[in-house]
């Protein structure tokens, strides 16, 4: 594909028909966007800028679908709009960047520019009305084509091609008659070629035309210039302050691109931020190199020590400058703004870069702005600079995983790393994929021929004495660390230790004032983040925001949350604050048999994030299986087992066995430790009802029978009773229908002693279906009936759901079809609104069965391939068995092709 003149489309040799002038117009918008999202807005607002007719979607999927006829996959759907996936190879446009830019790096410079050059044929698709949207593409294209061209005659002159690149120069000057560096070029040219008088008449007329024209005198460049000849010398060289470029750059290739294109366009500032230890520096120095020749006067450099104690000031740093451009002694002007002023006089026509490293704030970066266009400058601080005006802001994240692997290959040996691939990842991961932890693990390596991965790896294990090994030569990565917690205020600093306490899952900003105790803290959450000390996550599925800290940053922050006093009280009291939201939003979920929720004393928390609770639940479940993770780990016994049973009813309703599992587990070992008897009471029954839902039954057997003794001890008659139930329901699902029936009157029993009515809904229509197993129909009918009038009264939808189920079995055992299919599509309708996955489809698979007898077996089968979807998911062995059952029986009753329905 070609945009470098009129568009083009080429396939084996063969141009291909693009079609009309908007659809060509459209593929022209694509390819100047290429490898870019498109969305259906830009396409309609670029091709119909000012009025545009009623079918304007249809029309730009029209002509999508025919370009898709000729362009294939490489014309694909992004989102609401669409991407030209296109190589260098197969796009001009990009294979002139590719290669003005491998021309910056290669002895072949030459050639490669030349090449380069020749995939222009005119102006950028000079076939297709102009359009507004296009402007930018375009004008950046003409602009990398005029300075490629001007590198090009620059290097023939360097190589004394001088001769040749004469007249080139003289008409690149006649198309750009104020374009200095050309003129420049041109007089270096005819001096070299011994043409001095030229070169003194090409001033002069760039002089005269500059002032009569503009009013303007020439630059200092090409002063510079005009006075080397005149004192038959060579052009002095322009500044050049960049620090070396790293030999073992890798990664960032979406950031550098990006920023090399915005330097090279429009930009005049742009911004690199990111924590401490990402890499800004390394990646500003890199970046400034690949756009060197883009700023052919000189590019300035200055480390303003914006997190020393002392960071530089503006004047100070101004001085630095003005004598790098030349100006000394009495020259120098005593105020800081008639420095700044004479500063951007200096710079004035010139194209000169300047890298201001570590900056501390925008007051600092301010007065050393250029003023002329031709300037750019590029910043790089730990903190957001977002007021500095009309920067473009880099962000710089830590690595991803491949770009982590690539740098410690560069520096440890690239043999030795990928020899152990797997140390090599577990040792990047302990580094959080930051670069400066990576470049000293790397750099500890290179020192130690000695050690095999495997050494490092463990060595980084400990989180309380990895920083101590993240250190070699001048390289830490806590000094690093150090840097920027000291420029914390007081407040900030306090929530940022104490934010260690919360372990390695994100959080939300309101535990900040729970952790200080003290409301109305939240804004040192920006002040965190605009520090770039703890990360923002976006927001949660309730709108809420969500941080985090970097792996390596809360090891810094742990080892100084020691010396604080209270960090216990401060992690209690926010546990407790989680404890509280849990336990108020699981008595808003549907009631969960056997599940015990505890009283507690109500806290300072914010219950308005719990308006719908599932969804507050799934947006903190990771967080809420850290926190009893953190209270077992503190011996908050109490905690730790409320905080995993008040999990228990939203685990069950969207089928979340293994984080149950795992945190009843782990606060069992902490209840145990601390002779809680109800705690690993209440604990062994939920891992138990999990052995259950995965076909466990000796497991579950022994863990209910366990639970039910130590309910005893400690005389909870409703914990022996959903104990001794639970038993029941080990036998009923073995089929040993008379031992459930005796253990699930023996539950009633006890339920009802307790007065515990939810549970008594529950085994009351447990009888019922153990009945109805056994043939005896009329008390199955008598024992449900009570049991879902029984739900009823209470209001508790979910359990008259799973009791319909059981009417509706019944119901088909029988004759009762019309009554099975109502039952059974009642409980599916009460069961998907209740969002509960593994009861809805528990209810689907009878829905089948009730389908499958009143004639319906191909929604039958539709509907238990559902079923068995969630189980198979979810990991629910229990009800997949009956699910296979009912699927053979809808598809056994499902007429075959050229049969007749029986």
């Amino acid at each position: 594909m070609r945009v470098l003149g009129p568009l083009e489309v080429w396939r084996a040799d063969r141009r291909e028909s693009l079609g009309g002038v908007k659809q060509r117009a459209l593929l022209a918008h694509l390819a100047l966007h290429a490898n870019t999202g498109v969305s259906l807005d830009q396409l309609v607002e670029a091709l119909w800028p000012v009025s545009r007719p009623r079918s304007v979607v249809s029309n730009v999927r029209t002509y999508v679908w025919q370009l898709r006829q000729l362009l294939d996959d490489h014309l694909r759907t992004h989102g609401t709009g669409y991407v030209l996936q296109v190589s260098a190879q197969e796009l001009d446009a990009l294979q002139f960047d590719e290669l003005v830019s491998d021309a910056r790096r290669s002895p072949d410079a030459l050639e490669l520019l030349r090449q380069a050059e020749s995939l222009w044929r005119g102006r950028p698709l000079e076939d297709l009305p102009d359009h507004e949207a296009w402007a930018p593409a375009i004008a950046r294209l003409d602009e990398a084509r005029l300075t490629a061209t001007e590198q090009r005659l620059a290097l023939q002159v360097a190589l004394g091609e001088s001769a040749a690149a004469i007249p080139e120069l003289r008409a690149l000057l006649a198309e750009h008659p104020y374009r200095e560096s050309v003129c420049g070029q041109l007089v270096v040219a005819l001096q070299q070629d011994n043409r001095r008088a030229e070169a003194l008449q090409v001033y002069a007329d760039m002089r005269s035309r500059l002032a009569d024209e503009l009013g303007l005198e020439p630059g200092p460049a090409l002063r510079e210039a005009q006075l080397a000849v005149l004192r038959d010398e060579p052009v002095s060289a322009a500044i050049r302050q960049l620090p070396p470029s790293v030999s073992d750059f890798c990664g960032r290739t979406n950031e550098s691109e990006a920023l090399v294109a915005a330097l090279r366009g429009s930009v005049s500032v742009a911004g690199v931020t990111g924590p401490p230890g990402v890499g800004k520096s390394t990646f500003a120095i890199r970046v400034a190199h690949e756009v060197s020749d883009h700023f052919p006067d000189g590019q300035l450099y200055v480390d303003l020590a914006g997190t020393a104690d002392h960071p530089r000031d503006a004047s100070d740093v101004l001085t630095e400058l003005l004598h790098a451009l030349g100006i000394t002694g009495a020259g120098l002007p005593s105020q800081g703004t008639a420095r700044a002023a004479l500063y951007r006089s200096k710079l004035a026509g010139r194209r000169v870069l300047v890298v201001l490293d570590d900056a501390a704030s925008v007051s600092q970066v301010v007065p050393l702005l250029p003023g002329d266009p031709g300037c750019a400058v590029l910043v790089t601080s730990r903190r957001r600079l977002s007021e500095l005006p009309g920067a473009l802001q880099v962000e710089l994240p830590p690595f991803e995983p491949e770009e982590a692997f690539a740098l410690l290959a560069g520096i440890a040996g690239e043999d030795r790393v990928s020899a152990q691939p797997g140390e090599a990842a577990a040792i990047a991961l302990a580094c959080g994929h930051l670069p400066l932890a990576i470049r000293v693990a790397g750099a500890r390596l290179a020192g130690r021929s000695g050690w095999s991965m495997q050494v490092l790896r463990e060595r980084l294990v400990d989180e309380s004495t990895r920083l101590r090994e993240l250190s070699s030569g001048e390289l830490a990565v806590r000094a690093s660390f150090d840097l920027s917690v000291r420029q914390l205020p007081e407040r900030e600093y306090h929530a940022f230790v104490r934010l260690a306490l919360l372990g390695q899952h994100d959080f939300p900003g309101w535990v900040v004032e729970t952790l200080l105790d003290a409301p109305g803290s939240e804004e040192l959450v920006d002040g965190l983040v605009d520090a770039n000390l703890l990360e923002s996550c976006g927001a949660d599925g309730i709108g809420q925001p969500r941080y985090r800290l970097h792996d390596l940053l809360r090891c810094h922050a742990l080892e100084l949350v020691r010396s604080v006093p209270d960090r216990a009280l401060a992690l209690e009291r926010t546990l407790r604050a989680w404890l509280w939201l849990a336990v108020t939003a699981a008595h808003r979920l549907p009631v969960t048999f056997g599940t015990t929720i505890a009283s507690v004393d109500p806290v300072h928390a914010p219950e308005h994030l719990l308006a719908e609770p599932v969804a507050w639940f799934e947006a903190e479940r990771r967080t809420l299986c850290g926190a009893v993770d953190l209270a077992a780990a503190a011996g908050l016994d109490e905690v730790a087992w409320q905080l995993a049973a008040a999990c228990v009813p939203f685990f069950d309703l969207h089928s979340h066995y293994e984080d149950w599992a795992r945190t009843h587990a782990r606060a069992l070992q902490c209840v145990r430790a601390a002779g809680n008897k109800a705690g690993e009471a209440a604990l062994l029954r939920g891992v138990a009802q999990v052995h259950i839902y995965r076909d466990e039954f000796a497991e579950a057997e022994q863990g209910m029978l366990a639970a039910q003794e130590l309910y005893r001890s400690v005389g909870d008659e409703r914990g022996q009773g959903i104990a001794v139930a639970g038993i029941g329901v080990v036998y009923r699902l073995r089929a040993e229908y008379e031992r459930s029936m005796a253990f699930y009157v023996e539950a009633l029993r006890l339920l009802e002693s307790a007065g515990d009515l939810h549970s008594i809904a529950h085994v009351r229509a447990s009888i019922g279906g153990v009945h109805g197993s056994l043939g005896a129909s009329d008390e199955a009918l008598r024992w449900l009936t009570d049991a879902r009038q029984l739900a009823a009264d209470l209001g508790d939808l979910h359990r008259e759901a799973l009791v319909l189920v059981r009417l509706s079995a019944l119901y088909r055992a029988t004759g009762e079809h019309e009554a099975e299919l109502v039952s059974a599509r009642r409980a599916v309708a009460i069961l998907m609104d209740l969002t509960d996955e593994r009861c809805t489809a528990f209810a689907q698979v009878e829905l089948a069965e009730a389908l499958i007898s009143n004639g319906h077996p191909q929604a039958a089968h539709d509907l238990v391939q559902q079923a068995l979807e969630t189980y198979r998911r979810t990991g629910n062995r229990e009800g997949e068995p009956a699910a296979l059952r009912t699927l053979a029986r809808a598809a056994g009753a499902v007429p075959r092709p050229g049969s007749l329905a029986r």
